[in-house]
């Protein structure tokens, strides 16, 4: 089972390759839109990508709600 810090790495290679921002710039407290201008498009991706990865569910109106790197990592170890 994967611990926080693997969730978050998981979750910086994920995000350096769908939106393309460099990996030392995501971490924990980053908000995905102000600091890491992620858009809306990317970041339905990028859930996509941790549902495959996790096997976890990101319901639609959550989405929205987790607006940092820290906040999604809590999420996906919540609800694995």
């Amino acid at each position: 089972m994967a611990n926080n810090t693997d969730i978050l790495n998981t979750l910086t290679e994920i995000v350096a390759e769908v939106a393309g921002v460099d990996s030392a710039q995501v971490t924990t407290e980053k908000s995905f839109i102000d600091d890491l201008d992620i858009d809306s498009l990317s970041m339905v991706e990028i859930t996509v990508a941790l549902e495959d990865r996790f096997a976890v569910k990101f319901p639609d109106d959550r989405i929205a709600e987790l607006k940092t790197v820290g906040e999604t990592v809590s999420y996906i170890a919540a609800h694995r």
